[in-house]
């Protein structure tokens, strides 16, 4: 398994972007898959986006609509989540996390290793 550590979170205005970075840590990152997931107060956690382990796949839910976009340098061991044209409702927390399987892995149960988050708040 690898261990993640999610980092780039803050405090941000309605429009703005923010850019967040996962740094794995152990062997193997550049064989999972790789996927963003949040989790706001009182709700549960919900995917985001996700990556192959090549980088050349990626899967985004719904709600993304082209604001984000995920990206991961297999040489540094990095997962990137650029937002964009962010909206109050993306207030939450944001978590990456490994998979074994393909990129089509959307649940948090086809994850196996997690970090432990970084809050992600826009707000004006």
């Amino acid at each position: 398994q690898v261990k993640l550590v999610e980092s780039g979170g803050g405090l941000v205005q309605p429009g703005g972007s923010l850019r967040l970075s996962c740094a794995a840590s152990g062997r193997g990152f550049s064989s999972y898959s790789m996927g963003w997931f949040r989790q706001a107060p009182g709700k549960e956690r919900e995917f985001v986006t996700s990556i192959s382990a090549s980088g050349f796949s990626t899967s985004d839910a719904r709600f993304v609509q082209g604001r984000f976009v995920v990206s991961r340098d297999n040489s540094k061991n990095t997962l990137y989540l650029q937002m964009n044209s962010l909206k109050p409702e993306d207030t939450a927390t944001y978590y990456c996390a490994a998979s074994q399987l393909g990129v089509t892995a959307t649940t948090p149960e086809e994850y196996d290793s997690w970090g432990q988050g970084t809050q992600v708040t826009v707000s004006s």
